[in-house]
């Protein structure tokens, strides 16, 4: 008896290591298989009924080089069927369960309904009322709807090569997929190319750089005095009894540094962005696993729970729906982004946001003049400090980071005080105080794969952008000496720039 004891007891011993494998060891193929099902209703949904994609686009690009984990999953499954009329798509996953299903609604786009709901469940979704138009057309940028490149004409010129370069899938990575890039100096588009199908007005998933997109939301919130970062129990749940959490505050939460758990890779939070889980469930849950405010960790639930704390602010959903697009987004003229939200009406405004290039370009000439467009403050004075000043706690390797924007401090050909917004597949938007400019780029980069090499994409657009103004500078100087003769064009223009390195 003696050794089937020492057995049971070694197995006893050896239970709390096998069920917190079995617990936590990872996602079933069940769900991988409903995560990948997911991900292509979503984004089926998504690029017909919100960018206006045809089915082989949306294939190329959102639907190619997806997380390599759900590619086998992804392979086996059937095609999606679109529905125009109730601007429904279903994927089939499983004989026993209904199909994954996303429901587009205008304003909201596309709604992912939970893995296991049926048809029924999209009489939930939240609605508008009358959608929030913009009440006059913005006025308070070149960024416009007919825009031509035809006041810069040497800036034009001198950024062909690198931009051209963007799109040779050599340049700046192998293999990299990109679909557009705009550069805006002084308020006025000076270089702009689309590929893959994109246009000035298809929308793109933004990915992350929806989180410095939230980062405004928050600012606009707090210059119309809806909320204090500073003040604590952002959350309603997390004011009681006992609840540590209390002490995260919105300025925390906009540092990644809430403190909370968010498992070893903070940024995939898959039972949200492809299992139709609720923010409220996803990422207001979690424990606290560092003191608020001390450590840096990359995650989107901060971001999320950054804006479910302006919802509970406002106390009032039909106000909190429309406040992006009336309080931010129509004032600067970004008419063709939307974000999208959970079933329960929270927005996933850390990656589920569709733009265009020129809208994300407004985006940052925002931030160019201090938050201030065509006269009016729509962001804190000092916000604009705030979100690119760097937070107490940094990451400890790579690029430093302030409040949901990076910052490229310290890279060779790079002005100081440079500042960016980074999404996955490779998005960007690169906000340059030192010379008015902002530069964005747009891709379908393959996860997992090359990564577009932004800092020296953006050392060669500046160099290009100097390269201009020295052109310009000679030309003047010339001029004002009343030099005999006609100045050559190259000798005006200065020395050549060739092909970047």
């Amino acid at each position: 008896m003696r050794p089937i004891r020492a057995a049971a007891a070694a197995l006893l011993f050896a239970m709390p290591c096998l069920i917190s494998s079995a617990q936590e060891g990872g996602t079933s193929e069940a769900m991988e298989t409903a995560f990948a099902a997911g991900w292509k209703a979503t984004f089926v949904c998504s690029g017909v009924f919100v960018a206006e994609q045809s089915l082989p686009e949306i294939e190329r690009n959102e639907l190619s080089g997806i997380y390599p984990d759900y590619q086998l999953a992804y392979d086996a499954l059937p095609a999606a069927q679109v529905d125009e009329t109730r601007k429904l798509v279903s994927v089939t996953y499983s004989p026993s369960m209904p199909p994954r299903m996303a429901a587009y609604r205008p304003g909201y786009g596309c709604t992912q309904l939970p893995a296991g709901a049926g048809e029924e469940a999209i009489g939930f979704l939240p609605k508008f009322t009358s959608w929030p138009a913009p009440s006059a057309q913005d006025r308070g940028s070149a960024i416009g709807s007919n825009v031509k490149i035809e006041l810069r004409i040497e800036d034009a010129e001198r950024l062909d090569p690198p931009v051209s370069a963007a799109f040779d899938e050599i340049t700046y990575g192998s293999g990299t997929r990109t679909a557009s890039v705009v550069v805006v100096r002084d308020g006025q588009i000076v270089a702009e190319r689309y590929d893959r199908g994109i246009d000035n007005e298809t929308p793109v998933r933004t990915w992350s750089v929806a989180k410095s997109l939230t980062a405004t939301l928050m600012g606009a919130a707090r210059q119309k005095g809806l909320i204090d970062i500073d003040y604590p129990a952002v959350l309603a749940s997390w004011n009681n009894g006992a609840d540590p959490r209390r002490a995260i505050t919105i300025r925390n939460l906009l540092h990644m540094a809430s403190g909370l758990d968010s498992g070893d890779n903070g940024s995939r939070t898959d039972q949200l962005y492809f299992a139709g889980a609720r923010v409220v469930d996803a990422a207001t849950t979690r424990t606290l696993e560092a003191k608020p405010g001390t450590r840096f960790k990359y995650a989107n639930n901060d971001t999320l729970i950054a804006m479910r704390a302006l919802r509970e602010a406002m106390k009032d959903d039909n106000k909190f729906h429309r406040f992006p697009y009336e309080r931010l987004l129509h004032k600067i003229g970004a008419l063709h982004t939307t974000l999208e939200i959970d079933w329960n009406g929270d927005f996933i405004s850390s990656s589920q946001v569709w733009a265009t290039g020129r809208d994300l370009a407004r985006l940052g000439q925002l931030y160019l003049q201090d938050g201030i467009w065509a006269g009016e403050r729509l962001l804190p004075e000092g916000w604009v400090a705030f979100v690119r000043t760097p937070a107490p706690a940094q990451p400890a390797t790579g690029k430093g980071y302030g409040a949901q924007f990076w910052l490229m401090d310290g890279v060779v050909g790079v002005p100081a005080g440079t500042f960016y917004a980074a999404g996955n597949r490779g998005q960007y938007i690169v906000i340059i105080p030192a010379l008015n400019a902002v530069i964005v780029r747009q891709a379908f980069d393959v996860i997992g794969g090359a990564q577009f090499e932004i800092e020296r994409f953006t050392a060669d657009v500046v160099a290009a952008l100097n390269a201009a103004d020295a052109g310009r500078a000679v030309a003047r100087a010339k001029a004002d000496a009343g030099a005999d003769g006609e100045v050559s064009l190259r000798e005006a223009r200065g020395p050549a720039v060739g092909k970047p390195n």
